[in-house]
């Protein structure tokens, strides 16, 4: 369908996004509104140039009827025999980025803290945004982006030393270094970390330890790698479950020996000046009075913090990679240091675009999400709860089959159904967690689109078996044949949004309609029991909305199973 809407406004002369899909049946198949626009650049009327786009396009192979409709629309319906005879190629989805370069920065967790539930948004999010990129045709980095230095490390190394349960940590060391990280917090009685006057014993014992280990003290750096270490075998064995992956990780501390240059450069070249003791960007309008508050690149104490390291992460990405496009995701909250730090970066030459996908918080009923009061829920326990209730509803309705393979369809669909719930809202919505708003297993969820997949499956299987019957051509077309089939060909543009607007929510949207636009044909026609030129063509739609379902839902990052 859009490389017929590309054709429709070449031959027309008008830009390719005036060439939309109709929002109604009654406006047809496609309408072009470039009319209105052009009407003021060419001193015409509407109407006058809605003519002269209809002229040249009521010929087109594809197009059945062409009129114009109000002050200049001009709508257009295909013919149903194009619609079938170009079925093949329904799902394409066009390669339009081949030859460009995305690098994607997402789910970084903080190293020594547990992955809880807020951080399944920015993993699942840039993982589906990930695989959009690629079906588009970009080749994509994948950038995990981890949290492994900072003030932190301080106080772990020096309540690691203090009281460390050394079972516990054999256990589950990072549960342990949790558990410290809390008490440090607790027994610090100060939450101004950069207040040295506020400063408690505990904290300036905390701030002399990371000094040492930004100075590479060996046992300092040991204790480090050790809680870097244990962190990674218990994030790549969520990630495992997941099915998500990374092309190269690359943590705070990478850059840690960049960001003394990155300072000088931007010193050197006028970006960077001296206020009170730090080295500070300011982002001034042309009047002399303030875009946005500056930014501090190098404290007063010589240390560096976020921005730093994000700029030099930029440069970094740009002389490895040369990407047309930078993508970083995190939570809401930090708009403001991403407008500031690419603003630094457009003032040393980065020309790429730079591209800030925040999504909202994930909160608990009871407040927001937070590691150091140690109110969370684990990434894990929520991956446990939903293959366990997923099990119990397919031990209910067949526990004919062997635990074994209760035990697979719960993972795929519990699985199916967390990220579903999630990627099914626009990003930036703020997401109230609850149990059963997380699992749920009905309506517009993961596991509806899999059982929709799966029933179809069980209807191709029974016509092989039962009638030797084969998807064919697509014929004659009923009402609601047609709305499935125009409705199969808006996967790509589907594909393409999430790759463009960095929102998967407009995938999950498409799949939960074609499955509905299904269910009515379904409902309407038989399929099995058809005589066999019918039979045919419509197995040939089951066919089609199959793939479809699964070729989405693998975008999304989410398993179908054959049998349900």
């Amino acid at each position: 369908m859009l490389d017929l809407m590309n054709d429709l406004a070449t031959r027309a002369g008008v830009p390719m996004g005036t060439v939309v899909r109709a929002r109604k049946a009654e406006f047809g198949d496609l309408q072009i509104n470039a009319a209105m626009q052009l009407s003021k650049a060419e001193k015409k009327p509407p109407r006058e140039i809605a003519a002269r786009i209809l002229e040249a396009v009521k010929d087109h192979d594809a197009v059945a009827k062409a009129e114009i409709a109000g002050p200049g629309f001009v709508n257009i319906f295909i013919k149903d025999a194009w619609l079938a005879a170009q079925a093949g190629s329904a799902l394409a989805v066009r390669r339009s980025a081949a030859g460009q370069r995305v690098v994607i920065d997402y789910s970084s967790p903080n190293v020594a803290k547990p992955m809880h539930i807020g951080h399944i948004r920015s993993t699942i999010i840039g993982d589906a945004i990930k695989r959009a990129l690629r079906a588009v045709g970009y080749e994509v980095v994948a950038d995990n982006h981890l949290g492994d230095w900072g003030t932190q490390f301080g106080k772990l190394i020096v309540a690691y030393r203090k009281w460390l349960d050394a079972d516990a940590f054999q256990r589950a060391p990072v549960a342990e270094l949790l558990r410290l990280y809390i008490k440090f917090q607790e027994e610090s009685k100060t939450k101004e970390d950069d207040d040295l006057d506020a400063a408690t014993p505990l904290v300036k014992e905390a701030r002399a330890e990371l000094v040492k280990l930004q100075q590479g003290d060996p046992e300092n750096l040991a204790l480090w790698q050790k809680f870097v270490d244990v962190s990674m075998n218990e994030f790549n064995r969520v990630y495992q479950r997941l099915g998500v992956e990374f092309d190269v990780l690359l943590g705070e501390s990478f850059y840690n020996d960049r960001l003394a240059g990155t300072v000088e450069r931007l010193v050197k070249e006028g970006i960077a000046e001296e206020s009170q003791g730090a080295l500070v960007v300011f982002f001034r309008k042309p009047d002399g009075s303030d875009e946005m508050p500056p930014a501090i690149v190098q404290k007063g104490d010589g240390g560096f913090n976020y921005a730093t390291t994000d700029v030099a992460g930029v440069l970094y990405r740009v002389e490895r990679w040369s990407p047309a496009r930078i993508i970083i995701l995190t939570d809401e909250r930090q708009q403001l240091h991403f407008r500031q730090f690419f603003a630094i970066a457009r003032r040393l030459g980065v020309t790429c675009s730079l591209e800030h996908v925040w999504f909202g918080l994930m909160r608990l009923p009871e407040g927001t999400i937070s590691t150091r009061e140690g109110k969370l829920i684990g990434l894990e326990a929520l991956l446990d709860e939903a293959e366990s209730r997923a099990f119990e509803v397919a031990t209910q309705a067949s526990a004919e089959l062997p635990e074994a393979d209760r035990r697979e369809i719960a993972r795929v669909v519990g699985l199916g159904a967390v990220k579903y719930n999630d990627l099914s809202k626009d990003r930036q919505t703020l997401v109230t967690f609850t149990w059963d708003k997380a699992l749920s297993l009905t309506g517009n969820s993961g596991p509806y689109l899999q059982y929709a997949y799966a029933r179809i499956q069980s209807i191709l299987r029974k016509g092989k078996q039962e009638h030797a019957a084969e998807p064919g051509a697509i014929g004659a077309l009923e009402s609601s044949e047609r709305v499935l089939l125009t409705k199969l060909y808006d996967f790509g543009a589907a594909v393409e949004a999430v790759a463009s607007t960095t929102r998967p929510h407009l995938l999950c949207d498409y799949l939960y309609d074609l499955a509905g636009a299904f269910s009515t044909f379904y409902g309407e026609h038989q399929v099995l029991k058809a005589e066999p030129t019918v039979r045919a063509s419509r197995l040939r739609l089951c066919e089609l909305t199959a793939r479809a379902l699964k070729d989405g839902l693998t975008i999304l990052g989410i398993e179908v199973l054959e049998r349900m």
